[in-house]
């Protein structure tokens, strides 16, 4: 079944209050989008939506419902919820457990879910980040790869876009997070303006290919179970016939839903995937470039470097010159730092 989610004149983003989340983060993204909006206005970008933020918590049954200063909006019109970080310790199993099926269905729904700091942990509880990677503060890494083993816990990545999930390591990491929404989202004049007008550093723009951002909106429930398998799995061992068969959907009828939902052909699709996650292991890896096209799943090194250079427009080792951060073995909190005199 197929239903339009977009909503052209609004760009919905959820903040979840739940107990112990850190009130200057929440308030402090609001006003951020708030800002977004007021720079919109004066740059005449009347083409942009607006964003709105709504605050949402977990009812008795684990059902996310409006907080009280957000009556009249619905789940369903959410593009983005975010889970702001605590300075309490890490969530409690029970409080985990509380979201974890909204969570999952609101993924299901398309929604792009972003987390700050310890925020990771409710993501993490309901599932969706096994087999993926994730970043946290560098005090709770070594707790969240305990607790959730089969996540790929990155040590050096201060923000990890991941397509559909989002992940961020610092307390402070909102600023970049809502940032990095705004580009993603808005563009990134807008996103290079709001930063101006709050004086904080802006969030460089990744060149195209290195980090992929995939139609989520479109409302093809089948096409967007085969997209989060995708995410999932780095779009290896993916050909038409799985796909196909993960979308409950015959071969032609799924190419042409496909396409038609992503605006890419599963192929293409695929290779985004691939050489997004190439990038990352590009940056803060010293593998080679044939043991990353393997680890992507290119049979193929050669293969790999023809797609990785027309999608980002630079070699694999070019782009590693660039862009690699140094001391890939070290855990800190300055990678961001390391990253921009790069750039």
């Amino acid at each position: 079944m197929r239903a339009k989610t977009d909503n052209a004149t609004s760009l919905d983003i959820g903040l979840l209050l739940y107990q112990g989340a850190q009130r200057a983060a929440v308030h402090g993204l609001a006003d951020l989008f708030l800002v977004a909006n007021r720079v919109a206005a004066e740059l005449g970008a009347v083409e942009l939506p607006r964003v709105r933020v709504s605050f949402w918590q977990a009812d008795e049954t684990g059902q996310l419902q409006p907080a009280p200063e957000s009556p009249g909006v619905a789940v369903s019109d959410l593009r983005v919820l975010i889970i702001p970080p605590s300075l309490e310790s890490a969530p409690q199993a029970e409080l985990l457990e509380r979201h974890r099926a909204s969570l999952r269905e609101l993924h299901g729904r398309g929604a792009v879910l972003a987390s700050v700091c310890i925020g990771v942990f409710f993501i993490a509880a309901s599932g969706l980040l096994d087999g993926r990677p994730a970043c946290t503060h560098w005090n709770y890494v070594q707790a969240l790869a305990q607790r959730f083993p089969r996540i790929r816990v990155e040590t050096q990545q201060p923000l990890l876009d991941d397509g559909d999930l989002i992940t961020s390591a610092g307390l402070m990491a909102w600023t970049d997070l809502g940032l990095r929404l705004l580009e993603r989202f808005m563009g990134a004049t807008l996103a290079r303006e709001t930063a101006r007008y709050l004086a904080v550093e802006p969030v460089a723009a990744p060149l195209p290919g290195a980090v992929f951002r995939p139609r989520l909106e479109h409302g093809d429930e089948a096409v967007l179970k085969v997209q989060h398998w995708l995410q999932g799995n780095a779009g290896q061992d993916a050909d038409l016939a799985g796909m196909a068969a993960c979308a409950g959907l015959e071969a032609r009828t799924f190419l042409r839903r496909f396409r038609a939902a992503t605006g890419l052909r599963p192929t293409e699709y695929c290779q985004q995937v691939r050489v997004g996650r190439a990038c990352r292991l590009l940056e803060f890896t010293r593998r080679s470039v044939d043991q990353i096209a393997w680890g992507v799943g290119y049979q193929d090194p050669g293969a790999f470097r023809k797609v990785f250079q027309r999608i980002t427009g630079l070699t694999p080792s070019d782009y590693r010159r660039r862009f690699a951060v140094s001391g890939q073995g070290e855990c800190s909190g300055s990678a961001a730092e390391k990253r921009l005199t790069l750039t």
